[in-house]
């Protein structure tokens, strides 16, 4: 049994309708499984794979899917479009793909997920932390430009009035 880098699966996660999915072929790939059977078993069990767990690709995803992998119009002859797993959809196919391999791969793409997830967090916690900088950093210009348009203020009320001359020396 041949070893999964995890950054192979990372590249296979694409994110679309705002979730994080793996497209059918990718995971057949994965478990060394054809597109076709592993398609089968998830239909057999249909029950077990919701809209939220599973979903099909419209032509428009699937051609921006295309796009960024760099493939062809034809796609290898596939004729339907690829099914999309969302995390809970993975899950739930090492239950209907009942082999070690199978029990493997999903190990490591749970792992990733979950890593991915992290990685969200943390940004997102970073995000409002630079949000509160910039607002408090807004904050302190105001007051140093109102200061310094006080400042201004008294200097020219201190400095003497000149008088211009009109006419001719």
């Amino acid at each position: 049994m041949s070893e999964v880098s995890l950054s192979k699966i990372e590249n296979m996660i694409y994110v679309i309708r705002g979730q994080k999915v793996l497209l059918d072929s990718d995971l057949a790939d994965l478990y060394e499984v054809e597109t076709g059977q592993m398609n089968r078993a998830v239909k057999r069990n249909a029950l077990r794979f919701p809209e939220d767990f599973m979903f099909q690709l419209t032509t428009e995803e699937f051609r921006s899917i295309q796009k960024i992998k760099n493939r062809d119009e034809h796609y290898g002859g596939q004729r339907k479009l690829p099914y999309a797993f969302t995390e809970n959809g993975v899950a739930m196919l090492s239950s209907v793909l009942n082999s070690d391999r199978a029990i493997l791969i999903n190990i490591s793409i749970m792992r990733i997920f979950t890593k991915l997830r992290s990685f969200l967090l943390l940004e997102k916690g970073l995000n409002e932390r630079i949000d509160r900088l910039e607002s408090n950093s807004s904050k302190v210009f105001k007051v140093v430009f109102e200061r310094l348009d006080n400042i201004e203020a008294v200097v020219d009320s201190k400095l003497p009035v000149r008088k211009k001359n009109i006419g001719l020396k």
